[in-house]
């Protein structure tokens, strides 16, 4: 079922898989809109056909899970697609056999499966060294079949590091975080010690909730406070003119997107923004959030894997040229590493 356009990857057990995937999120709230479940499940088959077999998912996303099992129950061959899903630990929890093997027995319930494909695990508090505990339990779970794969959730530098040494090598296979043109944190240490490890990055925000895109070039600055943004326009909104820069800076970085795109045969901003990332060291996959019945961008998606696409030296060259009037290389210290917003 994989489109032989698609650039795929190694992740643990799972090979050949698409270094773009589809993420989910946006069917935790109907601040993104909402479409009836069967369109959002006509909708994810026609992202399988294309090529896009991976889907990104959580606890916490509303019925994502079920949805999401749903579909995949009904293919006719279900293991052409794969299902990743998160346990996030926001309160304080003491991570017994019990409790983390109900957790994951919940994923399977939900997904309907007998395995779960990447089970991505956050914990909120890491003064509480519980995480390691619950990870040496979660790798028990995978000796014994429930669990094909271990990734990480918006864990920092330090964090993923000591994980990867206590576990050994192996057992993660992966950290998802965020990162972007604008957001360039996991190039401060991150990928360094993900290239040791042999981790690789499942990278959410690349096109910052939209803003990376056609849609705001040569567009005045929004407010904040419209109504007229969703959720993730709002998050990045307020990263871009606070911690990054303003928005004539932005503006500006738009401006060279589109430059480059032009000279690339009229390349969408999205994709060049989106490959920019794809290019980064110990990056494995891009996860492109989907109102999945309502909007979405296939087929441009997809030119992100054509030659014509390819970033040349000097593209890399001028766009470095205009973050080097931002802050991006500070956001590590006013904002923290990896993850530090949701902590």
């Amino acid at each position: 079922m994989s489109s032989p356009s698609h650039e795929t990857f190694d992740l643990g057990p799972h090979k050949d898989v698409t270094r773009l995937w589809c993420g989910l999120w946006q069917l935790s709230s109907n601040a993104w809109g909402s479409a009836p479940v069967p369109r959002i499940r006509k909708c994810m088959g026609e992202h399988v056909d294309l090529g896009f077999t991976a889907f990104d998912m959580a606890d916490h996303y509303g019925s994502a899970e079920i949805i999401f099992g749903q579909f995949r129950k009904s293919l006719p061959v279900p293991d052409t697609v794969i299902g990743a899903t998160k346990w996030c630990v926001f309160k304080p929890t003491i991570p017994s056999r019990a409790v983390v093997e109900a957790a994951v027995r919940e994923r399977l319930a939900r997904m309907q499966t007998e395995h779960v494909d990447l089970l991505q695990f956050h914990w909120q508090d890491y003064a509480d060294k519980g995480y390691l505990t619950a990870l040496e339990i979660l790798d028990d779970l995978r000796g014994e079949g429930l669990v094909s794969a271990i990734g990480l959730c918006n864990f920092d530098t330090i964090r993923t590091d000591e994980i990867c040494t206590q576990l050994g090598p192996g057992i993660i296979v992966s950290n998802q975080v965020q990162f972007s043109l604008i957001d360039t944190r996991p190039l401060h240490g991150m990928t360094d010690v993900c290239r040791r490890h042999g981790v690789k990055l499942l990278v959410y925000g690349t096109l910052a909730g939209g803003f990376l895109s056609d849609t705001w070039l040569n567009e005045p600055e929004p407010d904040l406070y419209s109504g007229q943004l969703t959720p993730s326009q709002r998050k990045y909104l307020d990263m871009i003119v606070k911690a990054w820069g303003n928005w004539a800076l932005f503006q500006r970085l738009l401006r060279c997107l589109r430059g480059i795109g032009d000279r690339h045969g009229g390349i969408s901003i999205a994709n060049i923004a989106t490959r920019w990332v794809l290019d980064q060291d110990a990056v494995g996959a891009v996860l492109v959030g989907a109102r999945l019945g309502l909007s979405d961008h296939l087929d441009d998606n997809l030119k992100v894997f054509q030659p014509e696409c390819r970033l040349t030296r000097e593209d890399k060259e001028a766009i470095e040229n205009v973050l080097a009037y931002s802050n991006g290389r500070k956001i590590i210290t006013t904002i923290g590493d990896c993850g530090a917003e949701y902590r």
